[in-house]
């Protein structure tokens, strides 16, 4: 009896393990959808969704495109930039946003950087700024640094020397890396080796 306990136990382990990720990442997209679609009310279910993806293309189309669209949505961030209160909000938003999209991506050069020399300890960061001496930090450079499980994280001053190059993986793969807690290219290149 105990050891079918045990083996239903382990069974229903391994189905929490192989659902969790799939049933998250459905309520995830769900969710999503729904509040998008709620956006324009009156309409029917998709509609909305539908009607929000579409105005945010042909916005992104228009205001990179034309002279017209770019002069307009440079001025709307002249005006938001330059409003007391709200300008602290409006930059740190837009900052954050194109750091990970758009033509301005802010972190695309993956590092390894010592945080300690004995023992010695490396982790993966983001080099953001390549020379702090305009700061007072001569020989410094600033690396955001991601939490692992979480969209959050943090930036060092470190010395330059403390600081390499990641090869052999793009940026993204890099923060899957590190935001993985580490798994995730180490498992996609051992399955690529099997198969």
């Amino acid at each position: 009896m105990r050891r079918i306990a045990s083996v239903l136990l382990r069974s229903f382990l391994q189905g929490l393990i192989l659902l969790s990720p799939i049933v998250l990442t459905g309520y995830l997209l769900y969710t999503i959808f729904n509040s998008v679609d709620g956006l324009v009310p009156s309409m029917p279910r998709g509609w909305g969704f539908l009607i929000i993806i579409v105005t945010v293309t042909v916005i992104g189309y228009l205001g990179t495109r034309f002279f017209v669209g770019r002069w307009l949505f440079d001025s709307f961030s002249y005006v938001m930039t330059h409003t007391p209160g709200i300008k602290y909000i409006y930059s740190s938003i837009r900052d954050v946003v194109s750091s990970f999209v758009g033509d301005k991506k802010r972190f695309n050069r993956p590092v390894w950087v010592r945080v300690n020399m004995s023992p010695e300890i490396w982790r993966i960061g983001f080099l953001t700024q390549d020379d702090m001496e305009p700061l007072g930090m001569k020989g410094k450079v600033a690396v955001y640094m991601p939490h692992a499980y979480a969209i959050s994280g943090w930036v060092i001053l470190v010395d330059g020397s403390n600081v390499k190059t990641v090869e052999d993986m793009t940026a993204g793969e890099a923060m899957k890396f590190a935001v993985s807690g580490g798994i995730t290219t180490v498992e996609e290149a051992e399955h690529e080796k099997k198969n």
